[in-house]
């Protein structure tokens, strides 16, 4: 009995036995370049470097239009009106995009944690075999000994 039930897990296991899917090919291969433009924005915008980008411009233009003589101030402060134009729209432009590329990055996630999920699957019919396959010996160790 034991032997055909190892057989059945067998069976099963040659029945789900497809290779193994490389995600990160299969995520790739079904991006356009606009998805491509909207992964690369967000992950350079996420950086430590944009923001450093973005405090020195604001701490430079800022700086310079409280400190610079008169004559050569061109977003008069304390409005900064200039600078509170070009900063909401690049916030206008940045958020479409981060927003896309982030469910981009979620898809892609999702991806993984599916392919993972078989691989489990997987792995855990091989553990059964491999179980059943141990119990079996066991038993004729068993019967050997006495």
């Amino acid at each position: 009995m034991a032997e055909k039930n190892i057989e059945k897990l067998l069976a099963e296991i040659k029945a789900i036995k497809k290779p193994v899917r490389n995600i990160n090919v299969e995520y790739k291969k079904n991006l356009s370049s606009l998805d491509k433009v909207a992964i690369y924005i967000t992950d350079k915008v996420g950086s430590v470097g944009f923001f450093m980008i973005i405090f020195g411009w604001t701490i430079i233009w800022l700086g310079w239009n409280i400190i610079a003589p008169a004559e050569l101030k061109f977003d008069p402060f304390p409005a900064f009106v200039l600078w509170l134009f070009i900063s909401n729209m690049i916030q206008i432009f940045l958020m479409p995009l981060i927003m896309v590329g982030q469910n981009l990055q979620g898809r892609y996630s999702e991806m993984r944690a599916e392919a993972d999920y078989e691989v489990n699957l997987k792995a855990e019919k091989e553990v059964e075999v491999i179980l059943a396959y141990l119990e079996k010996q066991n038993k004729l160790l068993e019967k050997i000994k006495k």
